[in-house]
């Protein structure tokens, strides 16, 4: 079985444990917590006044607005709650890519160390995580628990993963879309290589939902640079026995231009749909990429797009 260190060392536990993941948007939960819940109550922090109606309870009541105003008004209060946070994890054969900057780490493996310390963090504040790892299809969901010992089947399911099988984000995410009926914060890690326009009206569906979205778009740095300079062999790692032999200086050009297009692309229809865009690079420690967002989330208290 794996445990936690298999994918957050202990010096990289210190450097995250001690920030909290909020969710900016209102959230539905079972039970108190850290986030804003769209239901009203009478705990935490006070909401509005109302006017009183029988049968409400006379504790409730402000007597300083009935002194001047000779009516019955109650106090209402927004309740806080835990949040629903479902890890979206891309297991296609993109992910398998491992450069020689990235230290033996592939993306997959990457974007799994993430996924591990992001049901760390949830499940130590309390709120409850499941997971849904793909390729063109669903390959395993682990509904949304709370308990501490979910973590080891997160872990177990992040272990079993391999990377393999084409790209079909967009598809999979209308599926999930469907699947999810309560409003909570996604966090997506992938290289995101789909056709644009049909990932963003799958990332969509999901904003109409009322979810929010976090969306890591894990890069290894070879494909940023393009650092090739002698004629290479380029296999496609989502079909078997794809391949071809090139010279990078002829298409260097046009590979840069269309990765430039790719990325305004993604960034302007994230930035559309209020969706934080996060850019990081397998060469980076994750645990301070991680640390760094998340700080950079709590102080703004706004969305980040494009954080690097």
């Amino acid at each position: 079985m794996s445990s936690l260190g298999d994918y957050l060392p202990p010096d990289d536990v210190n450097k995250v444990a001690h920030l909290q993941v909020l969710a900016r948007l209102v959230v539905e939960g079972t039970c108190t917590g850290l986030h804003r819940s769209p239901h009203k109550g009478f705990s935490v922090e006070f909401k509005e006044h109302r006017q009183y109606v029988p049968g409400d309870d006379l504790r409730h009541l402000d007597w300083r607005i009935f002194g001047k105003t000779d009516r019955f008004y109650v106090r209402e209060y927004e309740q806080e709650t835990n949040v629903r946070c479902t890890l979206l994890l891309d297991a296609s054969g993109s992910m398998k890519y491992t450069g020689s900057r990235s230290g033996g780490v592939s993306k997959h493996l990457y974007a799994s160390r993430l996924a591990a310390t992001f049901a760390y963090l949830m499940l130590q504040q309390g709120d409850s995580v499941g997971m849904a790892i793909f390729d063109t299809e669903m390959r395993t969901y682990l509904p949304c628990r709370s308990r501490p010992a979910h973590l080891n089947r997160i872990l177990s399911a992040l272990a079993e993963s391999k990377p393999g099988g084409e790209t079909a984000l967009a598809g999979v995410f209308h599926q999930l879309a469907n699947k999810l009926h309560r409003r909570g914060l996604l966090i997506i890690f992938s290289d995101a290589f789909d056709d644009v326009s049909r990932l963003m009206s799958a990332l969509a569906h999901f904003r109409h939902a009322r979810h929010e979205l976090i969306l890591f778009q894990i890069w290894d740095p070879d494909e940023l640079d393009f650092p090739f300079q002698k004629w290479t062999r380029f296999d496609c790692l989502e079909r078997e026995g794809r391949r071809h032999l090139v010279d990078p200086a002829q298409v260097r050009a046009a590979y840069m231009a269309n990765l430039e297009e790719f990325r305004t692309q993604l960034r302007d229809g994230c930035g559309r749909n209020r969706i934080d865009l996060v850019t990081v690079t397998t060469d980076q420690p994750y645990g301070e990429a991680l640390a760094r967002y998340l700080a950079l989330r709590r102080k703004t208290g706004t969305t980040v797009r494009n954080a690097r």
